[in-house]
């Protein structure tokens, strides 16, 4: 091994001492503590790339208004386990400022994160149909949601879109639904980690087939309207953030307050199910729970037992910000511009140095800079790559674990990096290529 950023030594002891077989096949939580005990070893700050936490400060607002509930006493007493009535209210009309769908209070339920909304959906919706047992994914997607499914003992099959972008999804998708055994779908828009923004015209191929096989849509808006290709922070006002909800009644929306609101700490985020799915009545929930009623079996027979509610104060501190968007008086948009901004700035040093962008396009337009970005080196699989960028003071995830066919590519998060930090991103990255030139 020729000379590296961070000592080589120490590095592979570490590699060594956690148990990884390989960098590159290993979790997120697994590289981050990697990363931890080889920093604490060195000294050295890694370009930490693994872990999509973000990077900018709660939104004052909301901390504001938890500690106001807090001094008022929240903390002793039980939260309605639907959520509280003026959280409800500003959950609907959020969806409608920033979305313009119209959804019932009742529907609108707030959940420990998204993930806790996901994985009371996978349960329910896995008991909807006598005869349907499997979960579809367009991939790549959100690696938990799969261990989700594996920890419920629940089928799921997945496909990765990179090949299937605008009028090719429709045939994709009707294959799967033909053979009877699909409940319920997942995808993440924009998506988590190739970026990806799905346009309305294949939003609308997705809720039609929905409709026609009477599929569940489950839409993962967990970096809702940070396609910062367009505007999406004016109230009321076109353009709105795209959905499945224009095209289908059959949908569940997760929107999370982690990234758009810096609020990940709090596990507070939204799950809002359709009024035509909620009012609805499946037989074969009476095998599970004491009603047919969708609505019903979701919140008391599924909501209740998983958590007996949501974290009262955190609530309040979510109706805060709500609020505020809705009324026109914060843009939360703005705050998270500077993703974006990371995500251009690093991407031109990464091609610079030899690498490549996996997800490049949109169909017909250059993917949005955001959250994350995907890259890759010529003539190494990912592991490969990962396996070494290891030594050079770079950490992130193989897309292999995203359910990405990709065997090259790699997932990117801009969130914690610092401007600071760019420098030594451009010089680490020069230093690979040295030591690894492109024949």
């Amino acid at each position: 091994m020729k000379q590296t950023p961070i000592n080589f030594d120490i590095v592979s002891n570490k590699i060594i001492e956690s148990g990884i077989q390989s960098v590159g096949k290993a979790s997120i939580r697994e590289i981050k503590k990697l990363v931890d005990n080889i920093e604490n070893a060195t000294g050295d700050k890694y370009i930490r790339m693994e872990m999509g936490v973000p990077g900018l400060p709660p939104l004052e607002v909301g901390v504001q208004g938890q500690i106001d509930a807090l001094k008022k006493g929240v903390a002793s007493i039980y939260p309605d386990i639907s959520g509280i009535k003026p959280l409800k209210h500003e959950i609907s009309r959020f969806v409608k400022m920033f979305m313009d769908i119209d959804v019932e209070e009742e529907g609108c339920i707030p959940t420990v994160g998204s993930m806790q909304g996901g994985f009371a959906a996978f349960l329910i919706l896995s008991r909807i149909h006598k005869n349907r047992d499997t979960t579809l994914f367009i991939d790549p997607g959100f690696p938990v949601h799969k261990m989700q499914h594996r920890l419920l003992g629940l089928k799921y099959d997945s496909f990765d879109v990179y090949n299937y972008r605008g009028e090719a999804l429709k045939d994709k998708l009707e294959s799967h639904f033909k053979t009877g055994k699909i409940h319920s779908i997942i995808y993440s828009n924009p998506n988590n980690p190739s970026w990806i923004c799905f346009k309305d015209e294949e939003l609308k191929i997705i809720g039609e087939l929905a409709t026609k096989y009477d599929v569940v849509v489950m839409e993962d808006l967990a970096y809702f309207g940070m396609d910062f290709r367009k505007d999406y922070s004016n109230p009321g006002v076109p353009p709105y953030q795209p959905s499945v909800a224009n095209y289908t009644d059959n949908y569940i929306l997760f929107i999370s307050s982690s990234k758009k609101f810096s609020y990940a700490g709090e596990r507070i985020g939204m799950m809002v199910i359709s009024d035509v799915l909620y009012a609805s009545k499946f037989e074969n929930l009476l095998n599970h729970y004491p009603s047919e009623k969708f609505g019903y079996a979701m919140v008391f027979g599924t909501m209740y037992p998983l958590s007996s509610g949501t974290s009262h104060s955190a609530q309040y501190g979510l109706l805060a910000m709500l609020k505020a968007v809705n009324d026109g008086e914060l843009d939360f948009i703005e705050e998270v511009k500077d993703y974006g901004k990371k995500a251009e700035l690093m991407k031109n040093i990464f091609i610079n140095n030899g690498f490549e962008i996996v997800y490049h396009t949109d169909i017909d337009e250059p993917i949005a800079h955001g959250f994350y970005f995907t890259f890759s080196y010529p003539g190494m699989t990912a592991e490969v790559l990962l396996d070494k960028l290891i030594y050079y003071g770079i950490s992130a995830i193989s897309l292999l674990i995203t359910g990405s066919e990709r065997e090259e590519g790699i997932r990117a998060c801009t969130s914690l990096i610092k401007y600071e930090q760019m420098t030594d991103l451009e010089s680490r990255l020069s230093a690979f290529q040295q030591n690894h030139p492109i024949s």
